[in-house]
């Protein structure tokens, strides 16, 4: 079975992405992406999948995936249960760390720490439940002290000998295949095409599917109908304009594909818990007591 593409949103004003997500959830999938990934359990047990490889996992597994390597976790839980923040991930681009190693060459180790991650790579567990707490951290925090977390947790796998590599040296990661299944191209297309006008009649004919199929398939894919999966997209990158520039709300409603302010200003209420105005003013309050 094909892997899905998972587009990883790294805000405009940070270097790298780190979020906790419970399970069930959406990217919680047979998934691949172009990011690095440095992904801990904190909680159940279950199966892990990376490439090739199938193995148990229990609190404490940490794993580094390189580059277009298909992964997923599945926990053992009954119908209806549910395990809050259980996945830490840091999601973080090669380019990035050239661009660290380039101004600190004490770095060096990191970059053979992901070389070797290109076919996955899991720690001890016993390494992974003494990171969760920093991994925790790094996930909230903001400005000079999310770089100094990540120095540390970078210090922490790149000096630690006790690893070994998941996939088997015949497995072939070969992300053009996976993008030719029906769900990478539509959510590419979206990607691409987030600022325009976007029908689903119209990515349906895409994929040659009536809108009903489309609809139907669309859901099962991603958890989540077109519209507000569409939503979603755009208001993320609402809130990247509103905490990183200077555009008014309503250029901003404009530039990420809505054409109607107040259901702009509804849609981002229903996401935020406050108009854009005031999820600016917060943002602007926060960084200023960061800096004081």
């Amino acid at each position: 079975m094909n892997p899905d593409l998972e587009v990883v949103h790294t805000r405009r004003d940070e270097t790298f992405r780190a979020w906790v997500h419970g399970y069930p959830h959406d990217v919680a999938k047979w998934h691949f992406h172009p990011e690095y990934e440095i992904h801990l359990i904190s909680a159940s047990t279950g199966k892990f999948f990376v490439g090739d490889h199938i193995g148990q996992f229990a609190p404490g597994n940490l794993v580094v995936t390189g580059p277009n390597l298909p992964h997923n976790w599945i926990s053992e839980i009954g119908p209806g249960e549910c395990v809050p923040s259980r996945d830490i991930v840091l999601q973080f681009s090669r380019e990035a760390v050239q661009q660290m190693v380039a101004a600190f060459t004490e770095l060096q180790p990191v970059v053979g720490m992901i070389d070797d991650a290109s076919r996955g790579l899991q720690f001890p567990d016993h390494v992974g439940l003494a990171l969760v707490p920093l991994m925790m951290e790094l996930a909230d925090a903001h400005g000079c002290h999310r770089v100094e977390l990540l120095m540390s947790l970078f210090d922490r796998l790149s000096s630690c000998s006790d690893r070994r590599v998941l996939a088997g040296p015949a497995y072939h990661i070969d992300a053009q295949r996976y993008m030719s299944s029906t769900i990478n191209q539509v959510l590419s297309y979206i990607q691409q095409n987030l600022p325009g006008t976007l029908r689903e009649t119209d990515v349906a004919d895409l994929v040659g599917m009536s809108v009903s199929t489309f609809t139907r398939f669309f859901r099962r894919q991603t958890g989540s109908t077109f519209v507000q999966y569409l939503n979603r997209l755009r208001l993320n990158e609402a809130c990247e304009l509103l905490m990183c520039s200077t555009l008014s709300v309503t250029d901003i409603c404009y530039r990420v594909g809505f054409n109607n302010l107040s259901n702009f200003n509804r849609q981002f209420r229903a996401m935020k818990g406050m108009p854009p105005s005031q999820f600016r003013a917060l943002h602007q309050l926060n960084e200023h007591m960061i800096a004081a």
